[in-house]
């Protein structure tokens, strides 16, 4: 059975960072498409980031680029987001989310969570001004 295990959420000041991790079991963890997606009150869950475990593709949402960094352990099975230069507009629950999806596909624009079946259940990341 797929397990995805997010941590790392909590408080920051704008400006701070954090770092996210989603460990990873019950599944064959190289060529799977992972993402990492948020969700503020009211609104749609949208995509932060993704990456093509083993390939090496990496995408980002265009409000998180250059601030973000997605990353990945492969001997740990663990995903990671590097969060640096938060901003109160980043305040949301995320989530992490993985699905067989091939590296053309696995992209922020075309990996939308609906195609994703597997998630996590989510840490909080609360940005102050």
């Amino acid at each position: 059975q797929v397990q995805l295990v997010e941590s790392g959420g909590g408080s920051v000041q704008a400006g701070g960072s954090l770092r996210l991790s989603c460990a990873v079991s019950g599944y064959t963890y190289s060529s799977y498409c992972m993402g990492w997606f948020r969700q503020a009150p009211g609104k749609e869950r949208e995509g932060v980031a993704t990456v093509y475990t083993g390939g090496g593709y990496r995408y980002y949402a265009d409000s998180v680029k250059a601030r973000f960094s997605i990353s990945e352990d492969y001997a740990k099975k663990t995903l990671y987001l590097q969060m640096n230069s938060l901003k109160p507009e980043d305040t949301a629950m995320y989530y992490c989310a993985a699905e067989g999806l091939g590296p053309s596909h696995c992209t922020v624009v075309f990996a939308t969570p609906d195609r994703f079946t597997r998630w996590g259940r989510g840490t909080q990341v609360t940005v102050s001004s």
